[in-house]
């Protein structure tokens, strides 16, 4: 069969109504537990995975598929509204989805994140049907050191994340770096940075440390408004429409966001989170107004949305044709398929045709269901930042304690919670961003983990990472970017020195 035969071929198996309704609690579920805060994907389809022994293979994969793409949904929402990342992925997102609703323009950027994370998810699909071959001999060619230089482009880049001085933007990068390493050593075995805590062995929860620097910090900055009749960012506007000229600004961050994480969601360890990170400092470094990010920029939102919705369709190439998971749920998804006797590799297109084009074919009708099911919600949930703070805050916390326990049911990782999130409260007084530090510490063991392996393999020495061209190529754009973040900042001090002279002089 041509590819059209085969594309054809999936969607007569996903319109098999067993697999459809599988598909549809799936995305229904994925939905809801992105919306709630901290209630991770991950423990959902742990939970869900032995309802899926009694299933067919197609209808469990197209179910456990919904969760996964369907939380990629859901996490925005309490981004925007409460400041409150629902995966790690979305946690950019706050830096201008939540502006954007405390300026009244909440339904704004809820239908553009809708559409965003359409328009990201079936890039990946496309990418999915036509480069799936080409995509993997790609991702073949990373070995330890191209990983090792790609993420440290990422961390630099990551410096741009920060509102204001580039200095505490790295700052706080390596901040991340040291929280990254804290538990126990692969290599070694010995617990470092743990300080005779036992619970730090497995080190920070992510989910425990997204929370509290972004949504607790948010609640303990605004917690004076509990006793005051004001509420939460509702402004004099509640449209549930794009706002004039949003479209157009966001076309462009959606394609450059569709094909950031098109690209990261193939390659093992990187995947949604890493992919809207990059996003954001790719629209901010592009920007000809980079000042307005941060702010309430609507690229802030949509670039980032595109590419963690576009990273989590293309994350299931390595793991179907491969064998090969890209991250925790990943391998859960491994797991299904082989508790179903079915192996991943190259000949599952073949062997498994109709599990194959039919996961394919699903991604595209739940994520035209998800968008069936957000759009006529987008008022509704606009509404809730009409709710008084006194109750909103509370309930709020009530979910981030329960989503953050539920991820290792241990009530040491709600401490924690409570203790990043003051840690966070002091960060906003003093005018340092949290989003660096996040990054910092999503690709800190990763950074150390290929570094350790790229010295391994040429035993010590440190010309591997320049020896292999695209390696290589990462390195020179490092030092690049390196030059133009100094030159910048020379420049910035420069036209505040003059603009003082300037006002000095009148």
């Amino acid at each position: 069969m041509d590819l059209f035969d085969n594309v054809l071929h999936g969607f007569s198996v996903a319109l098999q109504w067993e697999n459809l309704l599988w598909s549809l609690f799936g995305v229904f579920m994925g939905n809801m537990i992105g919306v709630l805060p901290g209630m991770g994907v991950l423990a959902a389809i742990s939970i869900l995975l032995p309802l899926t022994y009694a299933m067919t293979p197609v209808a469990a994969l197209m179910m456990l598929a919904g969760i996964y793409y369907g939380a990629q949904y859901g996490g925005g929402i309490t981004c925007i509204l409460l400041n409150l990342p629902g995966t790690p992925s979305h946690a950019v997102t706050c830096l201008d989805g939540n502006p954007l609703a405390r300026q009244g323009k909440s339904g704004s950027a809820l239908f553009m994140l809708v559409m965003a994370s359409f328009v990201g998810a079936s890039v990946g699909i496309i990418i999915m049907i036509l480069f799936s071959p080409l995509l993997v001999e790609v991702a073949f060619q990373f070995g330890p050191a191209e990983y090792f230089s790609m993420m440290m482009l990422g961390l630099f880049a990551g410096a741009t994340l920060a509102k204001g001085s580039a200095i505490k933007g790295i700052a706080m990068v390596f901040l991340g770096l040291l929280l990254g390493v804290v538990g126990t050593d692969v290599n070694t075995g010995t617990i470092r940075y743990g300080f005779g805590v036992i619970e730090l062995s497995d080190g920070i929860p992510l989910v425990a440390l997204a929370m509290g620097l972004f949504g607790l910090a948010d609640f303990f900055a605004n917690v004076n408004r509990i006793g005051k009749a004001t509420t939460v960012g509702a402004g004099p506007k509640m449209s549930v429409r794009p706002e004039p000229g949003d479209i157009k600004k966001s076309a462009m961050p959606i394609a450059r966001g569709s094909a950031i994480g098109a690209v990261l969601g193939i390659l093992p360890g990187t995947g949604a989170t890493i992919a809207s990170f990059m996003s954001y400092a790719v629209e901010k470094r592009v920007s000809k107004t980079p000042k307005r990010f941060g702010n309430g920029a609507i690229e802030g939102v949509a670039g980032p949305e595109a590419a963690n919705n576009s990273a989590a369709q293309t994350s299931f190439i390595p793991t179907m044709s491969l064998g090969i998971p890209g991250d925790s749920v990943m391998a859960l998804m491994l797991g299904a398929l082989i508790i179903h006797g079915i192996q991943p590799g190259p000949q599952m297109v073949t062997e498994h045709a109709d599990l194959f084009w039919g996961l394919i074919a699903s991604f595209w009708i739940g994520n035209i269901m998800l968008v069936v099911m957000n759009l006529p919600l987008i008022g509704m949930w606009a509404r809730l930042l009409k709710v008084p703070y006194k109750y909103l805050f509370p309930s709020a916390l009530f979910f981030v304690c329960v989503g953050v326990y539920s991820t290792n049911n241990n009530l040491f990782d709600v401490g924690m919670v409570l203790v990043l999130g003051l840690v966070g409260y002091l960060f906003l007084k003093l005018r340092f961003s949290p989003a660096p530090l996040l990054l910092g510490f999503v690709l800190g063991p990763m950074v150390e983990e290929n570094f350790r392996r790229a010295l391994l393999l040429s035993r010590g020495s440190m010309n591997v990472f320049i020896d292999r061209p695209i390696s290589a190529g990462f390195v020179y754009a490092i030092l690049a970017l390196a030059i133009w973040l100094v030159y910048s900042t020379v420049r910035n001090r420069k036209r505040v020195r003059e603009l003082e002279r300037a006002q000095a002089g009148a």
